[in-house]
């Protein structure tokens, strides 16, 4: 591992000691374990020997990979080059096929795994991904999965692909991996099904409701596997959530472009302490033909339907009509569902939708006692504080005292409870 911070160097060795426990492989120093965050940016798409390079480029011990891979013994050899593209060093991972093309099915992959020389969290993460790679075909082809078969996911290399990333992500410690939204290529693609557009049937299901688009050369630039391991893998989609940055790593991919650097980046980092993710999908709505009441209902439903906020702004619209503005913000995964609750619930004809980074304190919560009740304080991380609504709401309602002597109360009880 030569060539590696010593910061990273410290945390993956921390890492290995809470993996095996107090007593074993103790590091001589005192540092805090912290979690470890991984961002997969995929701006020239996703494979699974982009990722296997871009985790080894990142650190990821290069002899253990090839180790779990030997013992799959599944006909692959896997080797490391460093190697540039349009001036970018990155680290390019190859595999050597010893046998012909076969086909397999996935009880077959599954205990391949299981027999191999790899770590527990490892061998369960390459079982999902091929979990979820196999439901994916089955859809496309109406088959059910016990007779799929894998064709070229299924073949020796993309087993490598998918088992060496399982296992660099376990060497080095990663607890929580976002993926950014993924660049898909465009074009055509040649498969044993036939030439088909990009995305593939496979990675277009696969990416069902993950944020994608479409940039550069046209080409495949995300492939089944790698839209298997960023979907089963990758907690969120977004932009790079607040982190300190302790290494990053480039994983090549087999052509070079011109238009930009044809790798997978990963950006290995400790979280900062936002409690709430930092990318957010704002949808927004004229509206000049709806009745308050219908906008208030619309409103009502998109926070009851998980919407972190909603808001209604007055406008003047074109010939002078007063109207509204919806806009709605929304956790990216539920950006859809929402947006259908828009065109359901109030009478607009289109949306804007885009993506918007949001910034959070930590915050926490503790009770306080008051004459009428007890009220929940929200506090932040710089230490503002306020009484939940709800909470004064209910007891106002309850014992007939004005709302903001409810308030009073419970924001005097925060300040004089014992410190």
């Amino acid at each position: 591992m030569a060539g590696i911070s010593v910061n990273l160097s410290l945390l993956c060795r921390t890492r290995l000691h809470r993996r095996l426990g107090p007593g074993v492989g103790r590091p001589s120093y005192n540092e805090e374990i912290v979690p470890l965050l991984c961002y997969l940016d995929a701006f020239s798409g996703i494979s699974g020997d982009m990722l296997v390079g871009a985790l080894a480029d990142a650190g990821a011990d290069q002899a253990a990979i090839i180790a779990a891979i030997a013992s799959l013994q599944a006909g692959a050899a896997v080797s490391f080059e460093k190697v540039k593209r349009t001036g970018i060093a990155a680290t390019k991972y190859r595999v050597a096929i010893q046998e012909s093309k076969t086909h397999r099915h996935l009880h077959h992959i599954v205990r391949m795994i299981e027999a191999a020389d790899i770590a527990p969290r490892a061998r369960r993460n390459a079982i999902a991904v091929f979990q979820k790679l196999g439901e994916a075909e089955a859809a496309v082809h109406d088959v059910p999965l016990e007779k799929v078969h894998f064709h070229e996911v299924g073949a020796a290399d993309s087993i490598a692909d998918i088992v060496g990333a399982c296992v660099a992500f376990d060497l080095l410690g990663v607890d929580t991996i976002v993926s950014s939204p993924v660049n898909v290529g465009s074009g055509t693609v040649k498969t044993e099904h036939g030439i088909l557009p990009v995305p593939a049937p496979a990675t277009a299901r696969l990416l069902s409701g993950a944020p994608v688009y479409a940039r550069g050369p046209a080409m495949e630039l995300t492939t089944p596997t790698g839209a298997a391991m960023a979907v089963t893998l990758a907690q969120s989609f977004g932009v790079l959530p607040a982190v300190r940055i302790l290494r990053a790593g480039y994983g090549a991919g087999d052509h070079e472009f011109k238009e930009h650097a044809n790798v997978l980046r990963v950006i290995l980092g400790e979280p900062t302490g936002a409690a709430e993710a930092t990318s957010v999908t704002v949808i927004e709505a004229n509206i000049d033909d709806a009745t308050p009441q219908v906008l208030a209902y619309a409103a009502e439903r998109l926070l009851d339907s998980g919407a972190l906020d909603v808001t209604l702004q007055p406008l003047v619209m074109k010939k002078g009509r007063p109207g509204s503005l919806l806009r709605v913000i929304a956790r990216p995964e539920q950006s859809e569902c929402l947006a259908q609750l828009v065109f359901s619930e109030t009478p607009t004809l289109g949306l804007r939708i885009y993506t918007a980074e949001r910034r959070v304190q930590a915050r926490s919560f503790t009770e306080v006692a008051t004459p009428h009740g007890t009220v929940r304080i929200k506090v932040s991380g710089a230490g503002d504080f306020a009484p939940e609504y709800e909470d004064c709401r209910k007891l106002a309602l309850e014992s007939g005292i004005a709302l903001k002597q409810i308030i009073a109360e419970a924001n005097y009880a925060y300040l004089n409870q014992p410190k």
